[in-house]
């Protein structure tokens, strides 16, 4: 149990993350905050299908993360997925379960 706990990598802040997740976790908090977080409410209240956001989203790669780059995917791996789900859903939770069905 010891070699594999010691094997592990335990990340305990988004500063200590690798370059390429620092750079999915700032776009996606920034998505969340800006587009978001704004309107989350609104959408909640009204019933409404946030198309413009999910269509941001797609454009940015979060509706295929850990799809392949062959089959149209963003090509990246389940910490990016986690680290994106993590604040998209922050920003709107309808938005993150949304997200987190296109990515299954």
């Amino acid at each position: 149990l010891a070699s594999r706990t010691s094997a592990a990598r335990a990340f305990t802040s988004h500063s200590s993350l690798p370059e390429e997740h620092k750079m999915i976790y700032e776009m996606c908090r920034k998505f969340a905050d800006e587009e978001l977080a704004p309107n989350a409410g609104q959408w909640d209240q009204k019933h409404q299908y946030p198309a413009d956001a999910i269509s941001q989203m797609g454009e940015l790669g979060l509706m295929g993360i850990n799809v392949s780059d062959e089959n149209g995917g963003s090509g990246l791996d389940a910490m990016s997925y986690a680290i994106a789900m993590e604040e998209i859903s922050r920003g709107c939770a309808s938005v993150g379960v949304i997200m987190s069905a296109h990515n299954s």
